[in-house]
């Protein structure tokens, strides 16, 4: 019984510390299929937040970070990929919605949650940090006004070479 605790602990410590982005196939929103595990952004971090377009909080955060999301960039680099958990029926309201909204950031579709699966998602809205090695260095689930101050904080601090813990 020890053995398979120690088992399970070292699996979930092991699958938070990917040494890239899980592999797992989504759509763009014009409908070509690619491979999460080509995400890239050439060193500088990655926001990968996990959404819906029925999820109150994910749209406001969404939202808020839209706000500020040129000057994210300029100051770091930053790339936000937003991510539709919306199913096979309702990822068609996904383009006209985000148009709508005037999001200035890369959304992908994983209508049948294969991304969501492998990044543990239970919950939307699922945010996560990855550095410019692809490793997940912060997630937060929920969203509360300010909560967008706390992740680009954390975004200068990896665009500036300082770790995370």
């Amino acid at each position: 019984m020890k053995k398979i605790i120690i088992l399970t602990i070292l699996f979930f410590s092991v699958s938070m510390a990917w040494s890239q982005i899980p592999s797992a196939d989504v759509k763009t929103l014009d409908g070509k299929t690619i491979n999460t595990s080509t995400i890239s952004n050439d060193g500088k971090p990655i926001i990968i937040s996990f959404w819906a377009t029925w999820c109150k909080p994910c749209v406001k955060e969404l939202s808020a970070i839209s706000d500020v999301y040129e000057d994210w960039v300029d100051e770091t680099g930053v790339k936000l990929i937003a991510v539709s958990i919306d199913n096979a029926r309702s990822m068609k309201r996904v383009a006209p919605y985000v148009n709508g909204k005037a999001w200035d950031y890369e959304v992908l579709l994983d209508p049948n949650g294969d991304f969501k699966r492998v990044m543990n998602v239970v919950n939307v809205p699922h945010t996560f940090l990855i550095d410019g090695k692809g490793k997940v260095v912060y997630q937060h689930t929920s969203y509360a006004d300010g909560d967008e101050e706390e992740l680009y904080e954390l975004v200068k601090k990896l665009a500036a070479g300082e770790k995370i813990e």
